[in-house]
């Protein structure tokens, strides 16, 4: 608690002038642009293109954004001015509509259900005492700061099989070992949001690998049964999977430095406060877990860890059913050793998907912005303003920026390539141009996005495991996701001259 004295009545007053003038500069600000939106739909012949308006909500979205820092708040801000520019006459029914439409997508209730029963998972881990023994096992074994983030990077690169397993499972087990050697929450969510989607598209046992083969046959890159192989051709060419890997290892090794917002966590962690401002502590409730032994303990965290890998591959790599054995074997085993009863393992399970409703919402967001995005053409825009400038050499490079661009924007590190692939795989194949290669390009990119953009599902997962905002997660990884572009971008551009 501050030790200053503050004039109970001068406070009230500053709090109220305070509350009276942030409303109406909002109001105004909102208002003035939502009404520029509006007046440029009617600009719009129907029928046409929208052109270069297509990409306006999106930068409307980072301008809000980088004010407020707060990613929910943007994504809807970005939603309404989108449907304004499509029609500001029937913009309640076209929200409900778009919302409607991406409540029922098959995707959406497929990570609505992973996450839920994710959350639910590590929650009864956490409150059975099994990620205790686990964090005090590491300790006892890892005895620095370098030594906490390397043990960090090795358990997301062996958390291959699914970004989100990795996003959730390796951050909650390894916070309180980062607190005891006073790193920031925002470094440990770079540590593992580093080796996620980057570490997931460079394993074929994964389910970007599984979704992306499935992609390809479906558009022509690949002929029937032969997706796969394409996949781990294209392997060698993921530049940014490499390149990010190797990022992170000189990050955690000491080798590359806390750049830019980093280097203001890291101090603050380094007086005492790993956890940043403005966080409460209200994820999985720690506060009445079991003492158990801590051979046991260990076994209750390793075994259903084990179980949600192998079930996953056993039901073709789908982390929802996945989940759901593993939850089903961690709730009998639990039971069985009386660590909790039947009724405070349902409510784990409750309490767990209760913590993980804001990072669903905010991915439901992200989801509502690429069906408007998808309405005004962006991704098809983008991709023709490149047209005339490509050639054999320069398509991957400029294929890799474009989509790296548009999935930063979007957030829909899958989503977007269904139609983004139907035009790119014609291009290439008119060009001539080396398959592996573009596909390489396509999967750095999506990688790239989902690492980079502060509302794509691996960033706000890693965030809430970490105990961070996706804001200051997203904020102080940046330098470092951009020189893993920068470099992905020459060494395309090097390939494409190479491999012409």
């Amino acid at each position: 608690m501050s030790s200053e004295i503050v004039h109970p009545i001068m406070d009230r007053e500053a709090s109220g002038m305070g509350m009276q003038r942030t409303p109406t500069i909002w109001i105004t600000f909102y208002g003035l642009i939502f009404a520029g939106f509006a007046y440029l739909s009617t600009l719009h012949v129907e029928g046409e293109a929208y052109g270069f308006h297509s990409i306006l909500p999106v930068c409307f979205i980072l301008i809000v954004a980088a004010v407020s820092r707060k990613a929910l708040e943007a994504l809807f801000a970005g939603v309404v001015a989108g449907l304004l520019l499509l029609d500001p006459v029937n913009i309640f029914s076209s929200l409900g509509e778009v919302s409607m439409n991406v409540v029922m997508d098959e995707t959406i209730a497929w990570i609505v259900l992973v996450c839920g029963m994710m959350g639910g998972l590590i929650n009864i881990l956490e409150r059975g005492g099994a990620v205790l023994s686990f964090g005090d096992m590491l300790a006892r074994r890892v005895k620095s700061k370098r030594g906490t983030m390397l043990t960090t990077v090795c358990l997301g690169i062996l958390v291959f099989i699914d970004d989100y397993l990795n996003s959730l499972a390796v951050s909650s087990s390894m916070k309180s070992l980062t607190d005891r050697y006073k790193i920031s929450r925002e470094k440990l969510a770079f540590l593992v949001d580093s080796t996620a989607a980057p570490v997931c598209i460079l394993v074929p046992i994964s389910t970007w690998a599984v979704y992306f083969a499935a992609l390809l046959e479906e558009n022509g890159a690949a002929a029937d049964g032969k997706g796969m192989s394409l996949y781990m051709e294209a392997i060698p060419y993921m530049a940014y999977g490499w390149v990010a890997l190797l990022v992170v290892f000189l990050v955690a090794s000491g080798l590359l430095g806390d750049l830019g917002a980093m280097k203001d966590a890291e101090a603050r962690a380094q007086n005492g406060q790993p956890v940043p401002e403005g966080i409460e502590q209200d994820g999985f409730d720690t506060a009445h877990v079991k003492a158990v032994k801590p051979i046991v303990g260990l076994f209750n965290f390793m075994a259903p860890m084990a179980v949600l890998v192998a079930a996953s591959v056993y039901y073709e790599i789908d982390l929802l059913l996945g989940a759901l054995v593993a939850s089903t074997f961690t709730i009998v085993l639990y039971y069985w050793q009386n660590l909790m009863n039947f009724t405070q393992l349902v409510e784990s399970m409750v309490d767990g998907f209760r913590v993980m409703l804001h990072p669903i919402a905010t991915v439901c967001a992200g989801f509502m912005l690429k069906e408007v995005n998808d309405q005004l053409g962006m991704t098809t825009y983008i991709i023709e303003a490149l047209s005339p400038i490509l050639t054999p050499e320069l398509m991957p490079a400029l294929i890799f920026a474009a989509m790296a661009a548009v999935v930063f924007s979007t957030g829909s590190s899958w989503g977007v390539y269904i139609i983004t692939l139907p035009i790119v795989v014609p291009m290439a194949m008119t060009m001539d141009v080396n398959m592996a290669l573009v596909v390489g390009a396509l999967l750095s990119s999506s990688a790239f996005g989902s690492h980079a953009c502060f509302f794509s599902d691996s960033t706000v997962l890693s965030a809430q495991g970490s105990g961070c905002t996706p804001m200051q997660h997203a904020i102080t990884q940046i330098p470092y996701t951009v020189i893993g572009a920068v470099l992905s971008f020459i060494s395309f551009i090097i390939l494409g001259f190479w491999l012409a």
